[in-house]
C-alpha cells in the first residue's frame, strides 16, 4: 500500500447557477491543493504521491512567515522556536504545516480542525480550524482560532494557495495587486524595514506573470466598502481569477515559483494577518485571552467575459 505524504485527500463538488465548481484539500496542512470553476482550474495541482511544493495551499499557524532565527521575545520573555528553515535559520510557516488534521466532511464543504499544542518555543494552546466551502464561482475559507490555555497566547494566520488562469501561459496573464508599502529584507528574508513600492515590485497597474520575480510582502492594500482588499490573475481572453482577504488580512506575501509542479512559473498570493518576524515586532500579531475565539476569511472567485 502506497501512502500520500500529504495524507487523505477530500474532493467537494457543487453546482451553483449553473456552475460547476470542484476542490482537492489535502488533510496535511489543511490545504487546498486544487479548484475549478467549470473545467478551468484556478489553483494548479500537483502530481499525487510527493509532498506539496512551495507549501501549496497550507495553513500557516500560529505565524505565517519567517521569525528570525525561530527566537522572540515579548513581556520580558524570550524564547527559541525549532528552526525549521535550517537553509536561512528561521522558524518557518508556523507549527501545522506538517499536521494530520481532523476532517469533517459533507459534499459541499470540510472543516479541517488541529490543536497547536504547548510545545518549544510556544507554551500556548490553541484549537484550529478551516472551513473550505464551495460557493458560486469559487470558494470560501474561514479559519477559526481559539485559546484554549490559560494565559494571552500571541496568534496570527496566513496561507499559501496558489493561483492560476486554467491553461494560460505566464506570459498571457496579468497579476494585480493593491499594495502601495513593501518590507524590505535581508539575506534571511527577514524584515529590515519597510518602503513604497519601487519600478521593479509595484503590481498596482498590472504585471505580466513572466516577468516577476517575487518573494515580497505588501501592505496599504485598498479595500472596498466590505473591507475586502483583491488580487487578480487576468488571461488576455479577459478570464480572471480574484483573491479576496477579509479585513483581519492586513498583509499578503506575492511569491512566483520557478519551476512549480509541471509549470515554467506560478504565483502564490498568501493572505497574512501579520508580517514576518511580527512575534518580534508585534505587528499585526492578536493576543488571544484565555478561552477568546478569532475568525478570519478569504475566498477566491473566477469569473469569464
Amino acid at each position: 500500500m502506497s501512502f500520500d505524504p500529504t495524507g487523505r485527500q477530500i474532493f467537494l463538488r457543487a453546482t451553483h447557477d449553473g456552475r460547476d465548481v470542484t476542490a482537492q484539500i489535502s488533510q496535511v496542512g489543511a490545504a487546498l491543493r486544487h479548484l475549478t470553476v467549470d473545467g478551468v482550474d484556478v489553483v494548479p495541482s500537483f502530481p499525487a504521491g510527493i509532498a506539496a511544493p512551495g507549501a501549496s495551499g497550507v495553513v500557516l499557524v500560529p505565524w505565517p512567515n519567517r521569525v528570525r532565527g525561530g527566537v522572540w521575545s515579548a513581556n520580558d520573555v524570550t524564547r527559541q522556536l525549532a528552526i525549521s528553515e535550517p537553509a536561512l535559520n528561521n522558524a518557518s510557516h508556523g507549527l501545522l504545516r506538517f499536521t494530520a488534521y481532523d476532517i469533517s466532511e459533507g459534499p459541499e464543504s470540510v472543516t479541517l480542525r488541529a490543536d497547536v499544542f504547548p510545545q518549544t518555543g510556544y507554551p500556548f494552546h490553541l484549537q484550529t480550524s478551516v472551513t473550505y466551502a464551495l460557493v458560486d464561482h469559487g470558494i470560501v475559507v474561514t479559519h477559526a482560532i481559539r485559546n484554549v490555555g490559560t494565559s494571552p497566547a500571541p496568534v496570527a494566520l496566513g496561507t499559501h494557495p496558489y493561483l492560476t488562469v486554467g491553461d494560460a501561459q505566464a506570459s498571457e496573464i496579468t497579476v494585480t495587486s493593491s499594495g502601495t508599502t513593501y518590507f524590505v529584507v535581508d539575506d534571511h528574508l527577514v524584515p529590515v524595514g519597510s518602503a513604497a513600492v519601487t519600478a521593479e515590485n509595484d503590481v498596482r497597474a498590472g504585471r505580466v506573470l513572466a516577468d516577476l520575480q517575487l518573494d515580497t510582502a505588501y501592505t496599504g492594500l485598498a479595500r472596498d466598502d466590505s473591507g475586502r482588499a483583491a488580487h487578480t490573475l487576468r488571461d488576455a481572453t479577459g478570464r480572471t481569477v480574484t483573491l479576496w482577504q477579509d479585513a483581519n488580512f492586513g498583509y499578503v506575501q506575492l511569491y512566483t515559483a520557478r519551476p512549480y509542479a509541471d509549470r515554467d512559473v506560478a504565483i502564490a498570493v498568501e493572505p497574512m494577518t501579520a508580517p514576518a518576524n511580527a512575534f518580534n515586532t508585534g505587528e499585526g500579531v492578536r493576543w488571544l485571552a484565555p478561552d477568546e475565539d478569532w475568525q478570519a476569511q478569504w475566498g477566491i472567485t473566477y469569473a469569464a467575459e
